[in-house]
This record gives structure tokens, C-alpha cells and sequence, in this order.
């Protein structure tokens, strides 16, 4: 997305012509509703991840065809609304339409007659899923309009990855979808009629596992798209919970042991979740998770917190604005007291104004935000604090209005005032750059009980 982002403030389409007109046709990533034909073999989210990336490369090459070709650029979109694909593609140059209802073809021919309705001249519509569309595919399309009534994109399954035309022409009619015949029935309709066409070379669309290795013949396609890291130290009482709401189709669970004595270990593995060994320390120990992890997204979770319904969905949907850097959930404790409700509050107020959430709420990122951010220092206390203050130089650190649910024993064990007070204590201490090593021994001697 840094790429489209640079081409929308660079490019001269915003200068272009009202005479061509490009569309791009696709739909904003649903997580279960998108790509539906990969999702037994990437899952829900790492479908839906796909959708993501194939339409951000047709819309930067899209970008990059408008400098040498001037045209209008065109999303025409399904599954979401105006305002979260804005915030997915961070532009006012490119125009925003919902498609029509309707069969595949129906939508089409609306979509590219409310362009000649404006007046254009020259329409041309592609889809998202052909990653070796290039800008010269798209000047070709244009050029062929010159002197041809229709341009088409073949692709190899039978059906077209681009149509284009130079006026109002309903060529799909009667046109059945789904099938190896939708461009030869097409081009017959045309050749009924009289329309001179021009084809372009075959591309692939990718619907299914085996259009994707052949697309990239050795890459792990089958990847999880999150992986949870949980560290662990004497952890026993609360892993299997902790493992079980963390466990889905889309996501690994790693636990990361710094020297439990109990059976942490054992009970991990009988969960589910691949177990690695680090030094003690909660930052070591969630680096060498995140070296170790195979999501395309990184969760990292502490042992008693509690992941809610639908986390992934959640996740990939807050990662889906372009200005989020890092995410967390609300903060909420299984603590059932008053005074425990009123500082819940108070933290969620805290880490919503001041994008400052802590790591019992569940810090989420992409992979390659944490490498950016260098990972967590590795400090004895507030490694949390320390990234996040970090975070805020990349993007909005946004904080959900749905919550964890982290265990209360820390408040039960110290008392509600004592344990927030402390926790407070490090946190102005970490902006006013204390020594780290310091607000540790700070925070053990504030929380231990007399």
C-alpha cells in the first residue's frame, strides 16, 4: 500500500482526460466472503489476504498505466461501503462506485454504460485476480479502441480478465458465466452483430490453489494468516483457556517458554500450540516468537487473556485502514468489582486518546510493521509502552471497542488501588525516560503486598 499511496500524490491521472475511462472491477476483502474457492486451503483471512494484495497490484500497475495512456480511474466495488474502501486506499483520485445487482454480466454493462453515460469515449474493465497484468496490457486495451469496437483479455480457464469498448454496447447478453465457453459465446454474440474485436495475450486468473503454484511454482501458499504469540513463564493455571479462543483455521499458536517449572510445557503441546524455548524475559521471549512465526500478521497475547469471538475478523478488519499501524482490543479483567470496572474504564479512555493500549489487551501488527519497528526492546518492564510509543511514528495505534478478557489476579493479589497505581507509575516513568531496570524494581516493590 506505500506504493500506491506515492503514485495517487504523484500521478498525472488526476490531469487526465474525460475521453478514457478505466474500471476497475473487484470487491473489498470480507474475511468468509472472499475468495471463497482458496479458502479450504488458506483459510477465511488468508483468502481474503489474497483478494487484498491481488487488487492493490491491479491498482498501482492501474497507477502506473495513466501516466503513459491518461484515462479516469475507477473502482467499482462489492462487499463493503464507501467509507471503509476510502479508508483502505487512502485516495480521493480514484472514483468510488458499489456495483449494481445482478449477475456478473448485468453488472458489467451497467458499470461501463454509467461511464458513457459521463461521456467518456473509450471504457475498459478488469478484474483483480491477474497478478501478471502489467500497465503495456492496459495501453494496448486503450489503442485497440482506436480502430476496434471491442477489446478482450482472455483468459486461460475460458472466460476474460478485461473487456473494453468505445461505445454503449451490451455484450453480455444472454451470456452464461461460470464456464470454459463465457469468451467464445461472447465473441460470437459480437460476430452476430457485426463488433470488430481485438483480443489481448491469455492471462490466469487465480481462483484456486493450483493457479497460484503455477503462478509462483515453490512458495508456501498454505500459510496461517495470524500467528499468536503467547510467552510463558509458570503458566499452567491459565494456557489451555488461553490456547483453545486463540486456536482457529487462520492462525498458529506459539508459546514461547522462558523455564516454566509446572507443566506449562505439556499443557501447551496437548492444546495445540508449538512450543520454543527462550530466555527468561517477556521481551526475549516474544521476539524469538516472532522470528520463529509463519502468519502473515503478528497477535501477541499474554497467557491469562482471553481472545473474543471472531478476534481474526476483528484483526483484519482494523488492518485493513491504511493508516493503522498497530492494534489492541479493550481492556476488560474477569475481576468482578466495582473499583475494577471504573479503572476498566479509565484504560480504555487511556489507550483510546492517547493511542497508548497495554500488552494484556492483545497487541496486533502486520509482520512488516514489527520488523520496522525493530521489535521490543528487550527490557526488563514496559516492552509493551516502549513499542508502542514506537508505533505512533508509523500510523495510528487504534485501540477496539471489543474487548479481551485478561485474568484480575494481579489486582486481586496486590489490590485494585496498589496494582494501578503501579502501573501508572511505569508508565510516566517510560515518558520521562527512566531507566527501565529502575520501574521494574519500582513496580515489584508497589505491588508487593506487606
Amino acid at each position: 500500500m506505500r506504493n500506491i499511496r506515492f503514485l495517487l500524490r504523484s500521478s498525472k491521472a488526476e490531469k487526465t482526460a474525460v475521453g478514457n475511462r478505466l474500471i476497475i472491477f473487484g470487491r473489498y476483502p470480507v474475511v468468509g466472503q472472499t475468495k471463497t474457492r482458496l479458502i479450504p486451503d488458506l483459510g477465511s483471512a488468508g483468502a481474503a489476504q489474497l483478494q487484498r494484495s491481488l487488487s492493490e497490484h491491479v491498482l498501482q500497475t492501474a497507477l502506473s498505466g495513466a501516466w503513459t495512456t491518461p484515462y479516469e480511474l475507477e473502482f467499482c466495488f462489492t462487499g463493503g461501503s464507501k467509507e471503509k474502501v476510502r479508508r483502505w486506499l487512502v485516495s480521493d483520485k480514484i472514483h468510488l462506485t458499489l456495483q449494481s445487482e445482478g449477475d456478473l454480466g448485468r453488472r458489467m454493462f451497467l458499470a461501463m454504460a454509467a461511464a458513457f453515460d459521463k461521456g467518456h469515449g473509450r471504457v475498459v474493465l478488469v478484474g483483480t485476480d491477474v497478478p501478471a497484468l502489467s500497465g503495456d496490457h492496459l495501453v494496448e486495451a486503450f489503442n485497440a479502441l482506436n480502430c476496434h469496437d471491442l477489446v478482450f483479455g482472455p483468459s486461460v480457464d475460458g472466460g476474460y480478465w478485461l473487456v473494453g469498448s468505445r461505445r454503449k454496447l451490451n455484450v453480455f447478453n444472454g451470456i452464461s458465466w461460470s464456464n470454459a465457453n463465457v469468451l467464445k459465446n461472447t465473441l460470437k454474440l459480437a460476430n452476430t452483430n457485426g463488433w470488430s474485436v481485438h483480443c489481448l495475450d491469455p492471462l490466469t486468473d487465480m481462483d484456486t490453489l493450483s493457479d497460484l503454484e503455477k503462478w509462483q511454482p515453490g512458495r508456501k501458499w498454505q500459510r496461517p494468516y495470524l500467528s499468536v504469540i503467547i510467552p510463558v513463564l509458570d503458566e499452567a493455571e491459565h494456557l489451555r483457556k488461553t490456547i483453545a479462543k486463540a486456536r482457529t483455521k487462520d492462525t498458529e499458536v506459539i508459546v514461547v517458554d522462558g523455564g516454566s517449572e509446572d507443566s506449562s510445557i505439556d499443557l501447551a503441546k496437548e492444546a495445540g500450540a508449538r512450543v520454543i524455548f527462550a530466555p527468561k524475559g517477556r521481551a526475549v521471549q516474544l521476539n524469538a516468537g516472532a522470528r520463529s512465526a509463519k502468519g502473515q500478521v503478528f497477535l501477541f497475547l499474554h497467557a491469562d487473556t482471553i481472545l473474543p469471538k471472531d478476534f481474526v475478523t476483528h484483526i483484519f478488519d482494523t488492518l485493513m485502514d491504511a493508516k493503522v499501524a498497530v492494534g489492541a482490543f479493550g481492556f476488560k479483567t474477569d475481576y468482578n468489582k466495582m473499583a475494577m470496572r471504573i479503572i476498566e474504564k479509565a484504560a480504555n479512555i487511556r489507550s483510546c486518546t492517547l493511542q497508548l493500549p497495554y500488552g494484556d489487551q492483545g497487541l496486533f501488527m502486520s509482520r512488516d510493521t514489527f520488523v520496522s519497528l525493530g521489535g521490543f526492546p528487550e527490557v526488563p518492564i514496559a516492552e509493551d509502552l516502549f513499542l508502542v510509543k514506537n508505533a505512533v511514528n508509523l500510523g495510528v495505534v487504534k485501540t477496539l471497542k471489543i474487548p479481551s478478557i485478561t485474568s484480575g489476579r494481579s489486582w486481586r493479589k496486590s489490590g485494585i488501588l496498589r496494582t494501578t497505581a503501579a502501573n501508572y507509575l511505569v508508565a510516566v516513568g517510560c515518558f520521562l525516560r527512566k531507566s527501565p531496570h529502575d520501574l521494574a524494581r519500582l513496580y515489584q516493590r508497589w505491588t508487593k503486598r506487606a
